[in-house]
């Protein structure tokens, strides 16, 4: 009795530990004998009954790319809440548009619609239009257009041939874009050294021609057509012969000098000796010396003309020759390019401008100073004082600026088209100019900064009717403006040991420079006050500035 009851206690005990799982089936609930242990669900994410089944592959890494996914064909990007309306984009010029996009956060930016066909299986040769956005990258860069329309042009040339995810960086040398095809693939990265740099707007226009072809849709043009119209432009002769553009030069400080008071024998002067500086400039190119010894070269003959005719017993302004050379020499276009990138953001390009112009304008200074110097060792006296005291002369100087801007485009290379416009925009300047700083008696830093304003704004508009640089419409046309007066004066003081008087004058020169360079620039965007913007039904609707505060 006792051992049956013991045997019968020692058969309902547990064998092990499993049989207390959570999991078994309890006493006394029927198990369908066709279902398997295989067929019982293992997960609470298991597919429902119901539903249609999925294939399931094997589980593999985090970051392993999706089996949905194409490179050829990503996801949308992601859109605000407010929307952008994408569809408006293409009404307005392209530099607009990829401005517009680029000053926007990247997880807001719109979908991009490639201009350009593109093979549907195989997608965007990443490579080939990598090169491309980096070779027209480097023309525009050398040929002194900003960073950030550099980097819209760049960044308008990978949309178009379906590169979404490309973020482009410009410095003042060095040109990088890196493309990343989705959030799970290597990102592919590509850069371009700047090494040479030139004035040739012909050039320059005709990538933007380029540029304006590869982004619109009624246009078709393969990579390899692309790179064919890149050959052609790069091989192109510039537009002037050599004869011209030293011609140019010498009108220019003939102009110049006409500008600032002097006569005839000083337009002659002035003229002959610039013709003699950029012929000595062109001789040490030819050597190979750097451009800090070139500007130092050639602002010898006109200060050496300048003291010639000081020492004779002619009764001319003499101090007119040097300031005609020096307008002719003065690095304006570095300069406006300089602080246009630092307002728009690009401080690295920025700072090495300023320097690069520093150094020029170091290299002026030395070239004169030290003609000056043999001229006052040899008994030359000039009289700093008459270099301020400019005969109003409306007309005539009216006409001598008209000249100044108009010589000043050949020499920048520009489209014989484009020469018309640009003088036309200068002489409006000097006349605002001369209204302003001779009859209204306004100081000369607010009054160049004003008739630049106007010369910024003026060069937009018509630049956007034209699809092309704004440039070609602007460099020139503040020639008149440069400060060569200002600068001779101070460079006149100190050769005479009055230092303190003579690096005020400058300052004042450097300040009428900046205010050269930011009235443009000021009047640039307030230009797009008069065109709709991307996004908006009208320029009233433009989103705010977004502010800083310096962090």
């Amino acid at each position: 009795m006792a051992e049956g009851e013991a045997s019968g206690t020692e058969d309902r005990k547990p064998k092990s530990d499993e049989a207390h799982s959570a999991f078994s089936v309890p006493d006394g609930v029927g198990v369908d004998p066709e279902v398997t242990e295989e067929d019982q669900p293992t997960s609470e994410f298991a597919v429902p009954d119901g539903l249609a089944s999925v294939a399931v592959e094997s589980e593999g890494s985090a970051f392993a790319t999706p089996h949905t996914y194409s490179a050829a064909h990503s996801p949308p990007a992601y859109t605000g809440t407010a929307g952008f309306p994408v569809t408006r984009m293409k009404e307005s010029p392209w530099q607009d548009r990829m401005r517009t996009v680029l000053r926007m956060p990247v997880d807001i930016r719109p979908v991009p619609e490639p201009a350009q066909r593109l093979a549907a299986e195989t997608g965007p040769a990443v490579g080939r239009v990598l090169d491309l956005t980096l070779r027209i990258g480097e023309l525009l860069l050398s040929g002194g257009e900003g960073a950030e329309d550099v980097e819209a042009a760049m960044f308008a040339v990978a949309r178009s041939y379906g590169l979404d995810r490309c973020e482009p960086t410009v410095t003042f040398t060095l040109l990088s874009i890196t493309h990343q095809p989705s959030l799970v693939d290597d990102p592919v990265s590509a850069n371009r050294t700047v090494r040479r740099r030139g004035t040739d707007y012909t050039r320059l226009s005709a990538v933007f021609r380029l540029v304006n072809d590869i982004t619109a849709h009624e246009v078709e043009i393969s990579l390899e057509d692309a790179y064919r119209r890149l050959a052609e432009i790069r091989r192109n002769r510039h537009p002037y012969p050599g004869w011209m553009l030293t011609a140019a030069a010498g009108l220019l400080a003939g102009a110049a000098s006409t500008l600032v008071g002097g006569g005839v024998l000083v337009f002659f002067a002035a003229a002959l000796g610039a013709v003699l500086g950029d012929r000595l400039a062109w001789l040490c190119a030819g050597r190979g010396l750097p451009e800090f010894y070139q500007f130092v070269v050639a602002a010898m003959p006109p200060a050496a003309m300048g003291v010639a005719l000081k020492l004779t017993e002619f009764d001319v302004r003499s101090s007119a020759v040097i300031t005609g050379g020096l307008f002719a020499l003065l690095p304006g276009r570095a300069l406006v390019a300089a602080v246009q990138d630092g307002l728009t953001g690009y401080y690295i390009t920025a700072s090495a401008r300023l320097l690069e112009v520093m150094y020029l304008f170091i290299g002026i200074i030395m070239g004169v100073l030290v003609v000056l110097y043999v001229g006052l060792q040899f008994g030359s006296n000039p009289r700093p004082e008459d270099i301020l005291q400019i005969d109003q002369r409306p007309l005539l100087q009216i006409a001598a600026s008209m000249v100044l801007v108009f010589t000043f485009a050949i020499l920048l290379q520009q489209e014989r088209s484009t020469v018309w416009f640009v003088t036309l925009n200068g002489g409006i300047a000097w006349v605002i100019y001369g209204a302003l700083h001779y009859a209204a008696k306004m100081p000369p830093v607010p009054s160049t900064a004003i008739a630049a304003g106007l010369v910024g704004l003026f060069g937009q508009l018509l630049a956007r009717h034209r699809f092309s640089s704004a440039l070609p419409f602007v460099t020139a046309a503040i020639g008149p403006l440069l400060p060569g007066s200002a600068t001779y004066y101070g460079l006149l003081l100190i050769a005479e040991n009055r230092l303190n008087e003579g690096l005020g004058s400058l300052t004042n020169a450097a300040a009428i420079a900046l205010a050269i360079a930011i009235g443009v620039n000021l009047g640039s965007e307030m230009s797009r006050l008069f065109m709709r913007i991307p996004g908006a039904a009208s320029a009233a609707k433009r989103g705010a500035a977004k502010r800083t505060r310096g962090f």
